[in-house]
Parts: structure tokens; sequence; C-alpha cells
């Protein structure tokens, strides 16, 4: 009996530390490598990051995206008159609140630059992934569901998603994603996305 019970703990043991591996090909490590990607590259307002203080004439098409995140508290405004030649124009004059910096992903490679990120994809389920291996240099291709994590009131508030229609798109339940991993000595990572 306790030859038997020693044999079925080393199984276990063994069946454990197996499932522990992040080189292993598995839907967890597959998931956890995307997730890790991930949380590195959010979900942002803008596809480019932007420079704030910025001006916007009062009948251009970007006020009402600025005043949206006025409403949430993410910019200021304050007007202003241009003075050109003898004409005069209104303006708007946008910039980060203090509740926006709070909420503002400053660009490294690009001073005064930044973005508005509301959330990075988890993966909710991993529907298929091409054979591999557990070796270094194997790939594989996942095709994954997610939905966004972290993201903050301001995202979620109507107004928002009105004139933002790509931030209420992400938010909508879980979608599809396909990235190609590739094993390395640290585990599985992301080499491409789609």
């Amino acid at each position: 009996m306790n030859i038997r019970n020693a044999a079925l703990f080393g199984v276990i043991g063994v069946m454990a530390l197996g499932g522990c591996k992040k080189t292993a090909d598995n839907k967890t490590n597959y998931s956890a490598a995307i997730d890790q990607y991930y949380a590195g590259h959010p979900a942002c307002l803008w596809t480019e990051a932007k420079k704030f203080p910025v001006q916007v004439g009062h009948d251009s098409d970007d006020t009402a995206k600025y005043d949206a995140l006025v409403d949430q508290g993410l910019l200021t405004r304050t007007t202003s008159e241009k003075k050109i030649i003898i004409i005069s124009k209104q303006q708007n004059n946008y910039d980060v609140s203090d509740k926006g910096r709070s909420a503002w992903t400053a660009d490294p490679s690009m001073p005064g630059y930044g973005n508005f990120c509301y959330g990075h994809r988890k993966v909710s389920n991993v529907v298929s992934a091409t054979p591999a291996s557990d070796q270094p240099g194997a790939t594989t291709t996942v095709q994954y569901q997610y939905t966004l994590d972290g993201v903050p009131v301001w995202a979620k508030a109507a107004e928002t998603q009105n004139t933002y229609p790509s931030v209420a798109a992400n938010l909508a339940g879980p979608k599809n994603g396909t990235a190609t991993l590739t094993n390395t000595q640290n585990g599985w990572q992301v080499t491409s996305t789609q």
C-alpha cells in the first residue's frame, strides 16, 4: 500500500511539474503569453499619439471629439480668438487636465505626445492552436477570444462611446484574435498579432 501511494504521488508530482513548464505546448501557456504581450500594448483612443495642448476651430469636426473628453474630465477647454489679417476666428484650446494626466499614456519616443488608453486584451478562451512542440524555436498560430480588462469609467461612458465608435466596438463583448507565438527558453512569446 505504501509503495502504491508513493508511486501515485510521484506520478501526480511529475504531472504537476509538467503542467507548470512555461515552454509546454498548451492553452494555459498560450493565454499567459498573449496576456503578457497585451499588458504592454493597451487599447488606446487614437491610432497615433497626439500632442497637447491643441487648438481647434469651433467649426472643426474635432471639436465634438475633444468636448466628449472635456465632459469626462480628461481635457480642459478654453476659448480664444485667432486673428488672420483682418478676420477674427474663434477657436477652442484643449489641454490634458489634472484628472486626465492619470489616464494619459505618454509616448516615450515623442516628448509631449501621448494617448488615452482604456484597457488591454485579456484572453477568455483559446479556440485553437496549430500543432507545436515544447522545444525552443517552435511556433504556433493561436486563435483566441478576448475581452478588454481594466477599462476605466470614462471609456464606459455613453458619450465617449457615441463619439468614439471604436471604443464602443472594442468593449462590446468577446472579440476574436489571432497571434503567432514562438517558444523561447523563457516560455512562449508573441511574435505577431492580427
